[in-house]
C-alpha cells in the first residue's frame, strides 16, 4: 500500500462525506439566507428565529434524501470492504 494509494482512498471518503451532505448543507444554508432576508425586510432582530426553520428544513430533507444518503453510505463501505485485502496487503 503506497502513498498514492492512501490518498485516493481518503479522496473518496472525502467526496462520499461531501455528496451526502450536500443537499442538507445547501437548504440549510437557503432557509437561513430567506430567513434573514425576512429578518432585514421587517427589521426583526430575534437571533433564534432562524434556528427552528433550519432544523424543519433539515429533517425534512432528512426524509426526503434520506434513502439516497443511506444508500451512498453503503456503497462506499461495500466498496471498502470488498477491497480490504488490498488495504493490508494480502
Amino acid at each position: 500500500m503506497d502513498t498514492q494509494f492512501v490518498i485516493s482512498l481518503a479522496e473518496k471518503g472525502v467526496y462520499t462525506i461531501l455528496l451526502i451532505s450536500g443537499p442538507l448543507l445547501i437548504l440549510a444554508l437557503a432557509v437561513g439566507l430567506l430567513v434573514s432576508i425576512f429578518q432585514a425586510t421587517t427589521q426583526i432582530q430575534e437571533q433564534t428565529l432562524a434556528f427552528i426553520p433550519k432544523i424543519a428544513a433539515v429533517l425534512v430533507s432528512l426524509i426526503f434524501f434520506g434513502p439516497w444518503m443511506l444508500s451512498q453510505m453503503i456503497s462506499f463501505t461495500h466498496d471498502l470492504y470488498s477491497n480490504l485485502n488490498q488495504y493490508i496487503g494480502l
